[in-house]
């Protein structure tokens, strides 16, 4: 039996224009009715999760910034704060690149310098809360940061445009394209997979016990770490060659599609009752 649905959000849960799918709150009602409980796992910041979800604040466990901030009851459970030298060296070295936009995340707000004001409409979509500050490494040195997130936000193109240079950094710190747009920093060993199976063990829960949902790179950890893995239709071909299962593409809500599936043949439950 399923017990845990863990689920990233853009380009697997969310539709083409960032919605949720229109049956979410009639399958969610009928997971949650069963004893499960379903896990929004993204890169997202825990407010812009909650922006979507927040009715949900009692009934989901969010696993948030990749790994990096999880949550449950609105309180935290655990996350993975950055060394203020690290947070600086790292700056320094996106500074160097053209086109780089960073962005310092909290557990609960992010940070941006002045340069992001034209995009930072499109931008709120994944950090709701955002402060505009003059300089970051005054912030880097006074708030708790968890990650820092850098935007190809004229291009798109963070693969080519961006990683290529950050990914040196790998060693004391892990460098992750979460997107065509976003290039995600944290510390080493931290991600959604590891985040799953602290979470597995926290809770008593199997990894044969869990569902994953993905469609980028920043989930193959995440998809490993379950016994029903699944990637969308749309997912990175390299994805696909880890995930045991395939869903429908996020544009024909596969996610849905997949839960009313196994819902049907009685595989999502929790025969103890709800996970405390």
């Amino acid at each position: 039996m399923i017990r845990l649905i863990f689920c990233d959000m853009d380009g697997t849960l969310l539709d083409a224009d960032g919605n949720l799918p229109p049956m979410f709150e009639d399958v969610m009602a009928r997971v949650l009715a069963r004893g499960a409980v379903f896990c929004p796992a993204s890169g997202r910041q825990y407010s812009a999760l909650l922006r979507q979800m927040g009715t949900h604040i009692n009934d989901f466990l969010f696993v948030a910034e990749n790994g990096t901030f999880v949550a449950r009851h609105d309180q935290e459970l655990f996350s993975s704060e950055m060394a203020a030298t690290d947070i600086r060296r790292v700056l320094e070295a996106g500074r160097s690149i053209p086109g780089a936009y960073p962005v310092l995340c909290g557990k609960r707000l992010a940070y941006v310098e002045p340069l992001w004001e034209p995009y930072l409409e499109n931008m709120r979509q994944y950090f709701t809360q955002c402060r505009i500050v003059e300089d970051l490494d005054t912030v880097a040195a006074e708030e708790e940061i968890i990650k820092l997130a850098f935007c190809d936000a004229e291009h798109g193109e963070a693969g080519t445009r961006l990683f290529p240079a950050l990914d040196k950094l790998n060693g004391p710190v892990q460098v992750v394209l979460s997107s065509n747009y976003w290039i995600d920093v944290m510390n080493p060993g931290v991600n959604k997979g590891a985040a799953v199976r602290r979470l597995q063990a926290m809770l008593g829960v199997r990894p044969e016990e869990c569902a994953a949902f993905g469609d980028y790179l920043n989930d193959a950890e995440m998809i490993r770490a379950v016994g029903y893995g699944y990637a969308m239709g749309n997912a990175l071909p390299a994805l696909k060659e880890i995930a045991p299962y395939e869903a429908p593409p996020n544009t024909e809500y596969g996610v849905m599609r997949v839960l009313e599936d196994l819902l049907a043949k009685g595989l999502i439950g929790n025969e103890g009752g709800s996970i405390a």
